[in-house]
This record gives C-alpha cells, structure tokens and sequence, in this order.
C-alpha cells in the first residue's frame, strides 16, 4: 500500500463516470481549481449513503469556494447507479476504482464479510482535497466505515483555508 503525503502531488486516477466518459481524480472540472475526492465503501454501505448524501447537500458551498466534488467506490457501474438513484444524486460519481488503483491512493481495502454484503474487495472511506497546484492539501483515510471527517468542518476549514492562504498542515519532516 503507499502512503501519500500531505503536501505531496495527488496521483491523476482515470475512474469510469456514471453517465458514462471517464473521470479523472486530481482533474478539477468545471473551472474550479481544486477539487474534493470523497472515496466511499459501495452500495452495501448505510453509513455511505448518508455521507453521500450530505456531501449532495455541501456541493453547492463547496462549488462557491472553487472546490470540484467527485465521489468514487470500487462498485461496478450498475451498483454505482443503484447508489445514486436511491439517494437521488447528482454528484460526479466514479466507478470501478481496481483494488490496485485504491493502493495507489493508500487506502485501506476490504474483503467482503459475505456473497450478501458485495462481492469484491473494496476500499475503506477517504477524503482528499487537491489544491490548485495538484497537491494534497487535505488527506483522512479510514480503516473503518465509522471514521470518517464531518463534511460541514472540512467545508468550513477549506473556506478558511482558502481565504487565509492557510498552509498545507503535517509536513514536518522528523
């Protein structure tokens, strides 16, 4: 597994979007020059469609604040599809991220408990925040479904961040 750095480039992850075309993690869209990439378990995940949702709720602040929001999961595309329809999303939503490509991103990957649950390896919740030079201003990886950032702190903490030119934080380097 690798371990990404705050402060450090962000990996460009080409990822299938739903509706179709590709979605590139670390590309902000839109004309927004940063971007959040929230990575969720999958559709077999409650504490997932909650966050989700809310996230669907803060995009619109976060948007105000120049921050593109993608979400993406290892789900393939019709599970991808049953997320989002369920919570009635209309965010950027990416799809079958390899088990390979969730190590690239340092994230802590799951086998399923049962044939009920899903049916292949998954990653644990993150949240990364690209900054407008395509670093990683913000990183929160989970072993856990429960651990996970509150999304109204971060898009609070990005607004001051932003406005404040506050630095990169946890680049100390021992």
């Amino acid at each position: 597994m690798t371990t990404l750095i705050a402060g450090s480039r962000f990996p460009k992850t080409d990822v299938p979007k739903l509706g179709g075309g590709t979605l590139t993690l670390g590309a902000p869209r839109d004309g927004h020059d940063w971007q959040m990439v929230v990575v969720y378990r999958g559709l077999h995940c409650p504490i997932c469609k909650t966050y989700l949702a809310k996230l669907q709720e803060l995009e619109s602040d976060l948007n105000a604040l120049g921050v593109d929001v993608v979400a993406v999961s290892g789900d393939p595309e019709e599970k991808a599809r049953a997320f989002a329809e369920e919570k009635d999303l209309s965010l950027a939503i990416g799809h079958d991220l390899s088990v390979a490509q969730m190590r690239a991103l340092g994230l802590y990957v799951s086998d399923p408990r049962s044939p009920q649950e899903t049916d292949r390896p998954f990653p644990e919740p993150g949240v990364f925040v690209i900054n407008g030079e395509g670093n990683i201003q913000i990183i929160d990886i989970s072993n856990a479904p429960f651990a996970r950032p509150d999304l109204q702190g971060l898009t609070n903490g990005i607004k001051f961040v932003r406005a404040n030119d506050y630095p990169v934080r946890g680049t100390h380097a021992a």
